[in-house]
């Protein structure tokens, strides 16, 4: 071989690798945005799970950009921005990050999880047909509020009037809480006293009234942000010895009397999927939002006798788990 044929075979070759590398795709990168904490670790959890199940894994074939508003939902429109300016492949978030999003971006594919109905927080046109860039899960948390009550009232057939906690920072959802729940006491005969909180410091407080005015019940609302607190909500309810009604299981397994409603985790897993789908090609406005259907009530038995309380069997039976 001559020595002019090495050399340009050589050159060659050093190239192959330039030319290979060139050609890999880039990594897709996702946008994950949450009005709460990063202590809400079971939501990534679920929503890993839910890309692996498509084929995509955090650190090998997919990067996740995390933003994490730490209960400041006022954040949560400049957070949103930062992820639209790093032109991120789609957005995973909650409906109140949604709303920031979608102020952001008519074009970015965006995947929600919300609490209450997506079509009638106009975040899509419909659950069939989304339409526009945004599908997602709804877990109807806040549907649920009056059937927690109804749970509530059985477990402490006695009470009359019930303290509500809420967050007023997630002005819809909160609106509709306070909606269904004050039409449900108002037909059992329940009075309600409606109690706000938006920081920890607040939740104190909150429970510092509670254990002074003595109500029969207290029912918690939703949110990312309570649910980032449930260690701290279901300790206060232990610590004043008052029946609490949660929509989420992990109050209850934190030491929270009773809990209704679907799988916060699952819910994230769904969205996990949809993110998988739409990096693959599908488009947000094809994709139908999904409705939870599998709703579990959960009573910690411990904490009930804690409390000097017993539950009723026919409760216990409708229970999906007895926290012994």
């Amino acid at each position: 071989m001559k020595r002019r044929d090495f050399m340009l075979l050589g050159g060659a070759a050093a190239a192959w690798p330039l030319v290979a590398r060139a050609q890999q795709p880039a990594t897709p990168v996702i946008g994950f945005l949450h009005p709460a904490s990063p202590n809400t670790l079971d939501r990534v959890r679920g929503f890993r799970q839910g890309l692996k199940e498509t084929g995509f894994v955090e650190g090998e074939n997919v990067a996740i950009e995390y933003r994490w508003a730490e209960g400041q939902y006022d954040r949560l429109p400049a957070l949103a921005a930062e992820l639209v300016r790093r032109r991120v492949a789609v957005i995973a978030t909650t409906s109140s990050g949604a709303f920031a999003v979608k102020a952001a971006t008519t074009a970015m594919p965006i995947v929600f999880v919300a609490a209450e109905d997506p079509v009638k927080l106009n975040l899509v046109a419909s659950l069939a047909q989304p339409g526009g860039n945004l599908t997602g899960i709804n877990f109807f948390e806040v549907e649920l509020s009056a059937k927690r009550l109804e749970l509530l009232r059985e477990l402490v057939p006695g009470a009359a009037r019930v303290a509500v906690l809420v967050n007023p920072a997630e002005v819809t959802n909160t609106e509709a809480i306070l909606k269904d729940v004050e039409l449900a006491a108002r037909a059992m005969g329940l009075q309600i006293q409606v109690l706000k909180a938006t920081t920890s410091a607040e939740i104190d407080a909150a429970f510092v009234t509670i254990g002074r005015e003595r109500p029969d019940g207290l029912f918690v609302g939703g949110g990312p942000f309570f649910t980032s607190r449930s260690l701290q909500l279901a300790h206060w309810a232990t610590r004043v010895a008052i029946p609490a009604a949660f929509g989420l299981r992990q109050y209850a397994e934190a030491g929270g009397l009773m809990s209704y409603g679907a799988s916060l985790t699952d819910a994230w897993r769904q969205v996990g999927i949809y993110t998988g789908r739409i990096l693959k090609g599908a488009k947000p406005a094809d994709l139908p939002v999904v409705q939870a259907s599998k709703f579990e009530l959960v009573i910690n038995a411990q904490t009930a006798r804690i409390f000097g309380l017993t539950v009723p069997p026919t409760l216990l039976a409708r229970a999906d788990e007895v926290i012994e």
